[in-house]
């Protein structure tokens, strides 16, 4: 069948010409088919590369009474510390804290403002645990420079090189002058005024 016959309208052209332009119309459709397809896997293959999206897409940071990082439970109201978060209690009225989601594969299932990175790229903390005093990390990474930009010792903290290990550059001023050598330099014992 001539699928130029001059002086047709464009409806009869369709009507009379069914194989010439199915064809065409076919050879369209595989293209918008294989377009289709090819974005597809291309959405895939960035899934695969990149990881998929968060899991908790609702999770949101809230600042604890301490002053800390923590973890805004659906209420909106109440604010539990990072280091709540899939520890196995369930602290939010509702238990959100706990959802098989949020603790499915801890820490890439975590929202990143919950989990904080060591020296040691293999560990992590919960990001409240930074720079409280503490060494959480096993290397004082979360609590010296340059891993970290925690403030001075606090009030209750004298500074010091400390050396028990649960400390880094900091130890509670509850162990000053205790008769037992906790800085490297004796000073909780002779210059540490002792508790406030």
């Amino acid at each position: 069948m001539d699928c130029s016959l001059p002086g047709s309208s464009r409806q009869e052209y369709w009507t009379n010409c069914s194989p010439c332009c199915c064809s065409r119309r076919g050879a369209c459709l595989s293209a918008f088919l294989m377009l289709l397809l090819t974005t597809l896997a291309a959405l895939i293959t960035l899934v695969a590369i990149l990881g998929p999206p968060p899991r908790t897409p609702g999770a949101q940071a809230c600042v604890t009474q301490m002053n800390r990082t923590g973890f805004l439970c659906n209420d909106r109201s109440s604010c539990i510390p990072a280091s709540r978060v899939c520890d196995g209690i369930r602290t939010c009225a509702r238990g959100e804290d706990e959802e098989e989601a949020l603790c499915r594969a801890v820490p890439q299932s975590l929202p990143g403002f919950l989990v904080a990175h060591c020296g040691d790229p293999a560990s992590w903390i919960y990001s409240d645990q930074m720079c409280d005093g503490i060494n959480n990390c096993g290397d004082c990474s979360d609590e010296l420079s340059p891993g970290t930009t925690c403030p001075p010792c606090g009030p209750g903290w004298w500074r010091c090189p400390s050396t028990v290990f649960r400390y880094c550059s900091c130890i509670p001023r509850s162990l000053c002058q205790d008769h037992v050598q906790h800085c490297s330099d004796w000073s909780d014992e002779y210059s540490c005024p002792g508790p406030d």
